[in-house]
This record gives structure tokens, sequence and C-alpha cells, in this order.
């Protein structure tokens, strides 16, 4: 089943008939719609979260959202984990900064959107790179601080899962010695993948002013 309407929409919806935190309502918003315009997926299984984490989620922030979203997409549970998912999940709240709901819902977010083929930030549906760190310095604040070279985030989990299990992985013993540091350091530029139309200065405008 399609979006009844266009993502930009959506997503200037669900913010303005939310409530609770603005950065975290901001995030969720962002999944959502990026969750929804893949193609006929349910949102369970494209945020990888169950019926009732989906419904406790939905309640806390967008209480509205039953009428906005699709039914039919909505989804009855959070499918198969990939294999990694699991320890993925528990390297994100071994790290969790404010030991709330919002970063178990968070951590199967990230876990799930890890497995997609772009850049981090652009599958979880934000408008940059900045929106990530400024997530995860909020929500993951130890891993924030391990990766402080700032290495893309992708490559900074599986390394640490990595570490954890006593792979070695890198093929020098310091980065500035590794042919690949532009890989794991190089720019994540590009575009929104959720086609929000709003220029992103514009939508941080309105949230000030909120």
């Amino acid at each position: 089943m399609a979006l009844d309407c266009p993502p930009d929409s959506l997503f200037d919806s669900l913010i303005a008939s939310g409530r609770g935190d603005r950065f975290d309502r901001h995030v969720f918003a962002c999944a959502i719609v990026i969750g929804l315009a893949e193609a006929q997926g349910p949102l369970t299984e494209a945020l990888g979260l169950s019926a009732d984490a989906l419904a406790d989620l939905l309640d806390a922030y967008f209480p509205d959202a039953r009428r906005l979203l699709p039914a039919a997409r909505m989804g009855e549970h959070a499918g198969e984990d990939q294999i990694e998912e699991p320890d993925l999940r528990g390297l994100l709240l071994d790290h969790r900064s404010r030991n709330v709901t919002e970063e178990e819902w968070l951590a199967a977010i990230i876990a799930r959107r890890s497995l997609c083929a772009n850049h981090l930030w652009q599958d979880l549906g934000l408008f940059d790179r900045s929106e990530l760190n400024a997530l995860m310095e909020r929500h993951f604040h130890g891993l924030k601080r391990l990766n402080s070279g700032d290495m893309k985030w992708k490559k900074f989990f599986y390394r640490q899962l990595c570490e954890r299990d006593g792979v070695a992985i890198c093929k020098a013993p310091t980065c500035d010695a590794c042919a690949d540091v532009g890989v794991c350091f190089g720019p994540e530029a590009g575009e929104p993948l959720s086609a929000l139309r709003k220029s992103v200065l514009d939508i941080r405008q309105s949230q000030r002013a909120d």
C-alpha cells in the first residue's frame, strides 16, 4: 500500500501533531518516514520494532499517528534478525546514556537500519550526519566518546563488535598508516533519502520557534 501523502507532508504532520522531546520527536519522525517510504514492507520490519514497541513509541510521541499512517503498513512483528543485529543492539544498550525506553527503541532502529546500503544517517531518514552525531551524543554517549576520530558509524560499530570478539580487522597498526583510511573516515555527504522537500534551514528555524 502506498503512502496517502508525500513524505514531506507526512513528516510535517507528525512533527506538528507530536509531543515529547523535540529532538527525539524529530529523530523518530524521520525514521517513520523513511521506513514507510520503502517498498511494500511493514514499518515494524523496517525499524526492527515489535508491534507493541511501535505502538508505545507512537503513543508517546505521535498520539494522532494512527489517522496519519496507513494501517496496512504498520506490521505485526519486527521480522527476523540478521546475524549481527542482537550484538549491535547489545553494543548500543551497553553504552546508553539515560536509561530511558527511547534508547531501547533507538537501539533496535539503528541496528536494523545499519543493514541498509547507504550512509547510516540517510538510512535513518535524518537530514545530515550531524544529526546522527547528536543522536549518539545524547543517547549513546559512551560510543560517541569512543569514536573520537569520527569514523563512519557503520564502520565503527562493526569494528567494535569485532574487537569484542577478538577479531582483528585492521590492516595496519594505526589508522594513519592504513590505505583504507579514506574508506573509514571519508565524508558522508549526500541528500536525505526520505525526499523531504523543505530545506533543512527552514525546518530548523521553525523548530527553534516552537
